[in-house]
């Protein structure tokens, strides 16, 4: 179990909060709770009329919501890829400022139940809202080895995918596969020699982002955040953890679209586009934070507001 203090560690918490350019009386929303970390932060910056909401699927940020005391904190519990329609409910349609951070919660890793790591035995779930039907014993005992080739390979980027999905099939006909240290068994015999960590890693990032449609997610929350963002003022911040991730949110900021290929105006050549970076080049934690985080060393922060 890890402890509290690592629970509400938020990563490059000043450089999100530079990032939000936060007005007093201003609208925000964290649509990654989590442990609460940088929404704490977000309220101490806010006054009398500022507003956070708060969005997590996860039973223990909920849990985590209830210490907010605080009249200007609302909590939603519900997936941030819904965000314009939750927010229409509280009345909300333009608001100043947009923090993500798409890591997995300290908490969620280190708590064997949830099956997120691939250093303690567990079930088999990775499920972020554990009301959810599909859970990775799911997908590792009922996907098809076609299906199962491919999310290995465009999600956890593996080079024996084939070969992997293959093997997973082929040992779940004597039993399913229920434990994480069950499938660690099979990965074991096709991870390469000194690199088994790794490889394991990626195995786990691959069925993780399958489980919870991270990437679809990602994408239906960036195309609704042009029509949240108030004015040229307003600020995106998010924070990504991996590459799938990471160049998603700079094509997007980029070009208005996911594959980064820029729309010009036939006639003016004229860029349309709704969002345009504040800095050209990703934030990264500064050398300090990286001795103290471990969780901050592949963290990239973008900051984009409407493009003018």
């Amino acid at each position: 179990m890890t402890s509290d203090k690592l629970y509400h560690l938020p990563v490059m918490l000043q450089e999100c909060l530079d990032g939000l350019n936060i007005r007093p009386d201003g609208v925000y929303v964290d649509v990654t709770f989590g442990g609460g970390g940088h929404s704490k932060a977000i309220l101490e910056r806010l006054g009398e009329k500022g507003k956070l909401y708060a969005f997590d699927q996860d039973p223990d940020a909920k849990q985590n919501s209830l210490a907010f005391a605080d009249s200007r904190f609302t909590f939603i519990e519900a997936n941030f890829r819904n965000i314009k329609k939750y927010l229409r409910l509280y009345g909300v349609k333009k608001v100043d400022g947009i923090l993500a951070d798409f890591g997995i919660s300290s908490h969620q890793i280190d708590e064997p139940s949830r099956g997120f790591s691939t250093r303690f035995e567990g079930d088999l779930d990775m499920r972020m809202n554990q009301k959810a039907e599909v859970s990775a014993f799911t997908i590792i005992n009922e996907y098809t080895e076609a299906q199962l080739h491919k999310i290995l390979g465009m999600y956890g980027e593996i080079k024996n995918a084939k070969t992997l999905a293959n093997a997973i099939c082929t040992a779940r006909m004597n039993a399913p596969i229920k434990t994480t240290g069950e499938f660690k068994a099979i990965l074991e015999k096709y991870a390469p020699k000194f690199k088994e960590f790794k490889y394991f890693a990626q195995v786990f990032q691959a069925i993780r982002i399958e489980v919870n449609q991270e990437l679809d997610v990602i994408q239906e929350f960036l195309e609704q955040v042009p029509d949240l963002l108030k004015d040229t003022e307003s600020r995106l911040a998010i924070m990504t953890f991996h590459s799938l991730e990471d160049r998603l949110v700079k094509n997007y900021i980029k070009a208005g679209n996911f594959n980064g290929e820029l729309d010009r105006d036939i006639v003016f050549g004229t860029i349309t586009k709704p969002l345009e970076g504040i800095t050209r080049k990703p934030i990264e934690a500064s050398p300090e934070e990286l001795s103290s985080n471990n969780r901050s060393r592949s963290a990239k922060l973008r900051v984009a507001t409407l493009f003018s």
